[in-house]
């Protein structure tokens, strides 16, 4: 057996979804209802959908108004893992460790319309070149429709990261210290295989109220038909629903990087845009 088949052979698979309530664009976003569950347990069940994704916990934090996160997860049979309030990237870390992973996926909590079968490709472009990556996603540059963000890093490297990261930015998103040191790790990215670029142009994770309309239109048109319903459906649905597109359009480019241009030496203004 050679090294990329031992590593296959053994590798533990772990995905961490870090979840709190304490949004401050959008409290208890989680928690809000689509077709009769919380947001985040229709999130996780697209991401159970996933083949390859191995074993899901959510990382929520220690703070009293994360209880019901824990006692969500309780009730749903979902791994909870409860750590530091503000530093994900040690909660990340902790909640990696606790499951014994060897390798770690990070996928937001706020991407409820995630496609599973994006996660497997991304994770199987993972696995084909174990020996040549440390970190994959499919952010650098970004092309898939905002809101399908899957990152994978092998355990040590997020070792390394946890241990050598310092800046605040660093430890508050988890996995900047990655992609903005490309001479200490080795960078994977899997672009969109239509060859289209949608990441400014469809917004399909949440922030804002106008996006948890926007993402419980889609739930309530899909959903009954094809729990499973991917990237095509949606695309496909909006084409026919200008109404729904509409709904959160003009948020459509907006994420956390404009706050921190200054900050990233790979980000380019052009990947972010200011709330109007």
């Amino acid at each position: 057996m050679n090294s990329k088949q031992e590593h296959l052979h053994s590798d533990k698979f772990v995905t961490v979804i870090q979840a709190r309530t304490g949004s401050t664009r959008l409290p208890g976003k989680v928690l809000m209802p689509i077709v009769g569950k919380p947001l985040l347990i229709r999130m996780v069940e697209r991401v159970l959908l996933s083949k390859l994704c191995g074993t899901v916990v959510i990382a929520t934090t220690t703070d009293k108004s994360d209880d019901p996160v824990e006692a969500l997860c309780k009730s749903e049979n979902i791994l909870c893992y409860r750590g530091h309030p503000d530093d994900l990237l040690d909660r990340h870390y902790q909640a990696a460790k606790i499951m014994g992973a060897t390798v770690v996926l990070k996928i937001p909590s706020d991407v409820p319309l995630i496609d599973p079968t994006i996660i497997d490709r991304v994770i199987q472009y993972f696995k084909d070149n174990r020996e040549n990556f440390d970190f994959v996603s499919n952010l650098h540059p970004a092309t898939y429709p905002d809101g399908n963000d899957v990152e994978i890093m092998t355990f040590s490297a997020l070792e390394y990261a946890w241990r050598h990261a310092t800046k605040p930015m660093e430890r508050e998103h988890t996995t900047p210290y990655f992609w903005e040191n490309p001479d200490i790790f080795k960078i994977g990215n899997v672009v969109w295989e239509s060859g289209k670029d949608y990441s400014m142009s469809h917004r399909w994770t949440i922030d804002y109220k106008e996006d948890y309309l926007f993402i419980k239109a889609v739930y309530d048109e899909l959903y009954p038909k094809n729990p499973a319903f991917g990237i095509n459906d949606i695309l496909d649905l909006l084409e026919k629903r200008n109404d729904i597109c509409e709904i959160n359009s003009k948020y459509a480019g907006v994420n956390w990087y404009r706050n921190h241009l200054d900050e990233l030496k790979t980000i380019k203004p052009e990947q972010t845009k200011k709330v109007n």
